[in-house]
């Protein structure tokens, strides 16, 4: 958990630098259907179950690219290079005739989002243009720089947020006369949101854009070791090269609120018996044998009152508050302002996983992140391991510790409405 120190609300250097490029989309003629071959971001993705899904949905699903199965990580690798090259040779994939910033829409009944796609220039977050607010973790780092090295390409756009003035100029303007249009794409996926696309290529419009988003910084909403990797490929090829840039969708969350909610842990090795027996003296325990949303309920109610965690896997719900006040002065770092010390999360990693359960962070083997509450349940009672249920951080905590310089514990957040992966795709140069 570093702590970098302020960083300015206003960068001292040029804000967002959005540039056009050459979309790679799929060809709605070869395939079923382009709701079949999408996918979640990879890390949203339940595996093996959620996989096996999406594999079956159609021979080109993207998921093919961004989570290739094969028995090592070089086969991997190699497996997703082959696979995007062939589908290119075969037309399955085509690219753009002409470089396009990409305006995405997503609707879920009265729920609307809109933003738009391009190629970010990067930037390292003592430049405050682009604030992470999550650790993350090494050895996923290196995994999706390998994948990226080899496909030669950016799969899925990373999700960032800015915070416009409200008036209805700039990208804004852009983003809604747009959607006015005919879209490239349309296609409702099986959770029931529909996605829409379009492409703007006029010079005056893509300068009105990029001129308004020069004077903003994003939040990484979605997408911090993409980020990373992005940051560490730059690293190895020499500027200027394709790239200095990142594939992003930017969202401006004071026209379109995105939706926060938690990622939970779920703790292979741990049964809950053993988990509670370790909180005795420590933590309040109270048994819940009530449905999961009723639980989930309770959580939200006890939250309100302090760090309060959800425990399952047994079977019934275990509401787990009330920390010892010297346990938490014992294990929480007191250099951090009282926003972070006082977060679900710095206390799940700092108290529970790393005082108490002695479980490693960072070890697949150990602890898995999940977002889907009901499969980490799920999950937790088959294997006989312990589901750790987070109640939501608001989005403004989150982005007055970004503006701070301060990163929370990985996998804090879960910001939402994410983009639909294979819907525009950006190959860079070998």
């Amino acid at each position: 958990m570093n702590y970098a120190g302020p960083a300015e609300e206003t960068p001292a250097r040029s804000g967002l630098d959005l540039t056009p490029f050459r979309g790679l989309r799929y060809d709605p003629d070869r395939v079923g259907s382009l709701a079949a071959v999408t996918s979640p971001p990879y890390d949203v993705v339940v595996r093996p179950d959620g996989l096996l899904h999406l594999e079956s949905a159609d021979p080109y699903n993207i998921v093919r690219l961004i989570l290739p199965q094969a028995v090592t990580p070089t086969a991997r690798n190699e497996q997703a290079a082959d696979t995007l090259e062939h589908w290119l040779t075969k037309g399955v994939l085509t690219t753009d005739s002409e470089p396009a910033l990409y305006v995405y829409e997503q609707r879920d009944g009265s729920m609307l989002q809109r933003g738009i796609i391009g190629a970010l220039r990067l930037s390292e977050p003592s430049d405050g243009v682009v604030l992470p607010h999550e650790d993350v973790m090494p050895h996923v780092i290196a995994d999706r720089a390998a994948l990226m090295r080899a496909t030669s390409a950016n799969l899925e756009p990373l999700l960032l947020t800015y915070r416009g003035n409200g008036s209805e100029a700039g990208t804004t303007a852009v983003i809604e006369r747009t959607a006015e249009s005919t879209p490239l794409l349309s296609t409702t996926t099986e959770d029931g949101f529909s996605h829409r696309l379009w492409a703007v290529t006029d010079p005056a419009e893509l300068a009105e854009i990029q001129a308004d988003l020069g004077s903003h910084q994003a939040l990484i909403a979605d997408g911090h070791h993409r980020w990373a990797t992005y940051l560490r490929l730059r690293a190895e090829h020499p500027s200027p090269s394709p790239w200095d840039y990142g594939l992003v969708l930017l969202v401006d969350t004071a026209r379109y609120p995105l939706r926060v909610r938690a990622i939970h842990r779920l703790l292979h090795r741990l049964p809950v018996a053993d988990a509670l027996a370790a909180l005795t003296g420590l933590f309040r325990v109270r048994r819940l044998d009530l449905p999961l949303a009723d639980a989930l309920a309770a959580l939200a109610d006890s939250a309100c009152a302090g760090n309060a965690f959800l425990l399952a896997g047994d079977g019934a719900f275990h509401l787990v508050d009330h920390p010892s006040p010297d346990l938490l002065a014992r294990t929480i770092p007191a250099d951090r302002p009282e926003a972070w010390r006082t977060l679900d999360a710095t206390v799940l990693h700092a108290t529970l996983l790393d005082h108490i359960w002695h479980i490693p962070e960072d070890s697949p083997a150990d602890i898995a992140y999940i977002h889907d509450t009901a499969a980490t349940v799920e999950k937790a009672e088959r294997d006989g391991g312990t589901a750790v249920l987070l109640h939501p951080v608001r989005e403004e905590v989150v982005r007055d510790l970004a503006r701070q310089g301060v990163t929370m514990p990985r996998k804090s957040t879960s910001f939402g409405p994410k983009p639909a992966s294979g819907l525009v795709l950006r190959a860079l140069a070998v």
